[in-house]
């Protein structure tokens, strides 16, 4: 008796052709019901087919994760690329060397904000529109800092906590 439907089983080569997945992914787009009238895949013979798949080297989540992080790390920090790793369902063992095996934050996050903005900042409206711009791309506050710093313009060495002006501490 064959557990799993061949048209299933093809379901899945078909979305491994295409890229990598996780297997929770995997799972979540297999379950769904793609025809009126069809019924969903028995959960049992959805598992057994992600087993033989993991067995036979098809879907494998440490290549996946590794894939995405190459990816995403043109554009995004450290922070983002994990968040991401995780809404795939995969675990810490997983994520945690991958995101340590990363290339310098600074580094990163200063290449990605010459690209976007090839000129340092001239004012502080400038200068935090380029901050929030970093955060948003999944940068620390610490190596947003640290890249602003390096990359120098108006207020470079400006650390709110240093302000003179601010008189409420005595």
């Amino acid at each position: 008796m064959q557990t799993t439907t061949p048209s299933l089983k093809a379901r899945a080569l078909r979305l491994l052709a295409l890229r990598e997945h996780s297997r929770a992914e995997l799972e979540r787009k297999l379950s769904r019901v793609r025809k009126p009238g069809q019924e969903p895949p028995d959960a049992t013979a959805l598992g057994i087919l992600l087993d033989e798949l993991q067995a036979l080297g098809l879907l494998d989540e440490r290549r996946f994760a590794e894939s995405l992080v190459r990816r995403r790390q043109v554009k995004y920090g450290s922070q983002r690329i994990e968040q991401e790793l995780r809404t795939h369902g995969l675990t810490a063992e997983v994520i945690a060397p991958l995101i340590a095996r990363q290339a310098d934050d600074v580094a990163r996050a200063l290449r990605i904000l010459c690209k976007r903005h090839p000129a340092a900042p001239s004012n502080a409206q400038e200068r935090a529109r380029q901050q929030r711009f970093l955060q948003a791309r999944g940068f620390s506050s610490d190596v947003v800092r640290q890249a602003m710093k390096q990359r120098g313009g108006a207020q470079a060495d400006f650390d709110p906590g240093d302000d003179p002006d601010d008189h409420t501490s005595v």
